[in-house]
Order: C-alpha cells, then structure tokens, then sequence
C-alpha cells in the first residue's frame, strides 16, 4: 500500500496452514493525491484486526501494485472487508485512485519458504 523503500526487503513467512490470502492487484490513475496517506492508515488499521497475519507488497515502475493480505480465518476477512474506515477508503480508491483492480481470495493449504543463510 505505501513506499518501503526504507523497509527491509523480506517476504512474509511461510506460515502454519490453513489461513487465506486476499490478492489485490491494481493499475492506479495519475491522479494520487491522497493516496499515500489512506495507504498508510489502512496499513495501520489491518494490523488491528484479530487474525491478521501479515502483508506483501509489490509495485512496478508502470503503475501495476500487488498487495496479499493473509488472514488465520473467513471471520478476519469479513472483519477487514466490512470496516467502515476501510469501506470508505474503497470507495474513494474507485472513484480517484484506480483504473482496474481484481481481488482473489484463496484457502492456502500448502507453502514452504527459504531464507539464505
């Protein structure tokens, strides 16, 4: 959702299956005023919601981002999905801050990760 250029690059870990990934994937308009700021509270305000694992993040140079949220469980996604400060930031996100966006929501029952020693 924000800039972490300053953040360590780490993907999150392969977490304990079953959990959910919502994967959403957006072209932004040239018009972002705002956005940083409502980015950076929705980052903020996910973090609160029981059940919210942890976030990836990728942004191309032509405007293409990709952000997967995982959640334990259906119940922190309803959760997520239907809080009203998020509801609000939606709607503004169609109106000014997106040309197109898909949202797919997956069980995940299988993952391994690596890290380089």
């Amino acid at each position: 959702m924000t800039n972490h250029s300053k953040a360590p690059v780490t993907p999150v870990e392969a977490l304990e299956p079953p959990y959910y990934a919502a994967v959403f994937t957006a072209v932004r308009t040239q018009d972002q005023s705002g956005y940083s700021e409502t980015a950076a509270r929705m980052e903020d305000l996910v973090k609160d919601v029981p059940g919210f694992l942890g976030m990836d993040q990728a942004h191309t140079p032509g405007g293409l981002s990709i952000t997967v949220g995982y959640f334990r469980d259906v119940d922190a996604l309803t959760e997520w999905r239907t809080n009203a400060e998020h509801r609000a930031a939606q709607k503004r996100g169609q109106a000014e801050w997106y040309e197109s966006y898909t949202l797919h929501i997956a069980k995940v029952e299988r993952n391994h990760g690596f890290t380089r020693a």
